[in-house]
């Protein structure tokens, strides 16, 4: 409501104008309670033009003409459907405000033609004519630019609140891949590590059992603490998850992990076919992972087992397959882990496929294929 009190001041104010003109004009007729209800008709559609811009043009167009008809008082009274055409062009409506301006100039001309002066009535027209005229355009002008600058200030403005949006989507998505890279480099590299610290300490407690001595107490500690260690790291990893990371590990030290691997008791062979090629960083790097995700799982999971690592370069792809002679069953499906769900994310995420699977003779599968003839 407090938008339309300038509106409504405004009408007001237009209507003791045209009271008063009409009232000192020589030629005009004298105002009857009528013609009053005519401004006050004219002043209560301008306060409300803002929320009913057509409607108010229409009420403010019909109330004035009534009026320079009954009282004739002047140029005056275009003022107030001046100020509705610019109201309802402003708000978009250009053809009611073109068909108000036409309608007011033809009525308000016609009723000047019948009582024009006999001396000069051709002069009188024309300047009347010519008055109106570039009001009524101006005042149509106006409106038109005033509402394509709203509007494209509202554009302007939804645009910046969308690119604040934007940012802070783009904000919180990298913190999240930040967040999910770290938790995929802390279960790739520590994971590892600390499940060849465990499997030895085991080994090394087993056999001095074996042998009918005690183990020593740091022996049992190391074994102690990389069991809590692991439970700590995958409780971290529940809350960090996997994708972008940026160490420089390859296929090119597959022999290194396999010797690692050798170390913890695993028996592991690698064999290549196909001539080896420089690889896409990412690709590379996510043929390792599979390999030290899967040595790590036989180290943990298979038991007494072998390992085979083969990798392939073909043309137009690189396949990695890493195979035991473990535990595994089909008849006892795998519980995907961790582990499992950041080689397939690693994968899937190059356009490649994997596939993680107990074998029919026994032991478990691992097979990831990455495209080579296209972007990433």
């Amino acid at each position: 409501m407090r938008r339309d009190l300038p509106y409504a001041l405004g009408g007001l104010a237009l209507g003791g104008l045209l009271l008063g003109n009409a009232t000192l004009a020589p030629d005009a007729a004298p105002v009857r309670a009528v013609d009053v209800a005519l401004v006050l008709l004219m002043a209560a559609a301008l306060a409300v033009c803002r929320r009913f811009p057509v409607v108010a043009l229409a009420v403010v167009t019909a109330a004035m003409l009534a009026l320079h008809v009954r009282v004739h008082p002047g140029a005056a009274a275009s003022f107030p459907v001046l100020g509705a055409v610019y109201v309802a062009a402003w708000r978009g409506h250009r053809a009611p405000a073109v068909l108000a301006s036409l309608v007011f100039l033809g009525v308000f001309l016609a009723r000047d033609v019948s009582v024009a002066p006999t001396d000069r009535p051709g002069q009188l027209i024309v300047e009347r004519t010519s008055l109106l005229l570039g009001w009524f355009v101006a005042a149509n002008v106006a409106g038109l630019v005033a509402g394509q600058r709203r509007a494209y200030l509202e554009q302007v403005e939804q645009r910046a609140i969308e690119a604040e949006r934007t940012r802070e989507e783009m904000a919180l998505r990298r913190a999240g891949e930040e967040r999910l890279r770290i938790a995929r480099d802390l279960h790739d590299s520590l994971t590892h590590n600390i499940s060849v610290i465990k499997v030895q300490a085991g080994i090394a407690v087993h056999l001095a059992r074996k042998h009918h001595e005690e183990p020593s107490a740091a022996l049992l500690a190391i074994q102690e603490a990389s069991g809590a260690a692991m439970r700590e790291l995958r409780a971290t990893l529940d809350v960090l998850r996997s994708p972008a990371d940026g160490d420089r590990v390859g296929l090119a030290r597959v022999d290194e992990l396999a010797e690692r691997t050798r170390a913890a008791g695993v028996p592991v062979r690698v064999t290549v076919t196909g001539p080896p090629r420089e690889l896409p960083a990412e690709v590379d790097q996510a043929g390792y992972r599979v390999v030290q995700e899967a040595l790590t799982n036989v180290a943990r999971h298979a038991g007494p087992a072998t390992a085979q690592v083969h990798i392939d370069y073909a043309p137009a792809q690189l396949t990695v397959a890493v195979d035991d002679d473990g535990q595994a069953s089909p008849d006892r499906p795998v519980t995907p882990g961790v582990g499992l769900r950041g080689m397939t994310e690693r994968v899937t995420g190059l356009g490649g496929t994997l596939r993680a699977a107990a074998r029919d003779g026994g032991g478990f599968a691992v097979r990831a294929t990455f495209p080579l003839d296209g972007p990433a």
